[in-house]
């Protein structure tokens, strides 16, 4: 419970008493927590201490409120699906899931690939890569920026004009270019965000993300793409759908 003797602002301490309530296991995902008026008798405290507690876990994203459902935890805007075998590229995720894709070009830029990329992509260094960053949005709920980088002798006269519009990467590469993206091999791993990530998805300093790192080839196994996404932390669930027994 509370030590209002601490030296700890009280309604910090009733944000931590719900952000353990949060971390628990006892509630999940578009649950509803107590109510205003069950943690102030709860706590010993009155409402707009913890009014005030709420109103910073709402704002930091940790919860939502709405005028009919009280005050939840954000249930995920996007399922992600791990198994490499899923490719199509994230607009056909969010439609899937019954989203509306969106998405903000940030960066586009022609620059010689540095050792560790080009060894992903299996070009010597130095080569020319086009490099692409957009921020994409659920329902206008920013969840990730995604950066695409791309052997420039395999896209020749690709340029930011063609994705301003936010059209699909991957339908870009097989009608313009022949270029199919037919596997991928993943990693997914938490990452502390940069300052301007932290910015663009509305995160604040304390998150971490969640970091995946995606290599896809072409129907020969030519590597066509490295692609390295920070996901928001609580919009963006990863799943898996493989059956148990290839487990």
């Amino acid at each position: 419970m509370l030590d209002k003797q601490s030296g700890v602002s009280v309604y910090l301490q009733v944000q931590r008493f719900i952000e353990d309530l949060i971390d628990s296991a006892s509630l999940s995902p578009g649950d509803r927590i107590p109510s205003e008026r069950v943690l102030a008798e709860q706590l010993n405290v009155n409402r707009i201490t913890v009014r005030k507690a709420i109103d910073r876990l709402i704002a930091s994203g940790r919860l939502e409120r709405n005028s009919t459902n009280g005050t939840r935890l954000p249930a995920p805007r996007l399922l992600r699906p791990v198994e490499p075998k899923n490719l199509g590229g994230i607009a056909r995720v969010i439609q899937l899931g019954g989203g509306t894709p969106g998405n903000r070009l940030l960066h586009f830029e022609l620059a010689k690939a540095q050792d560790a990329i080009a060894n992903q992509l299996a070009v010597p260094p130095g080569s020319a890569l086009v490099i692409i960053r957009r921020l994409w949005r659920v329902d206008e709920t920013p969840i990730c920026i995604e950066t695409s980088y791309i052997p420039a002798e395999y896209v020749p006269g690709l340029d930011a004009e063609n994705l301003t519009a936010g059209q699909s990467l991957y339908s870009l590469l097989k009608e313009r270019y022949g270029i199919d993206a037919t596997s991928s091999i993943r990693t997914i791993s938490i990452h502390v965000p940069t300052s301007f990530e932290a910015q663009m998805l509305r995160l604040n300093r304390q998150s971490s993300a969640l970091l995946m790192r995606l290599l896809v080839s072409d129907a020969n196994r030519r590597p066509i793409e490295y692609l390295r996404s920070v996901n928001h932390p609580i919009h963006v669930n990863f799943r898996s759908a493989d059956p148990i027994g290839q487990l």
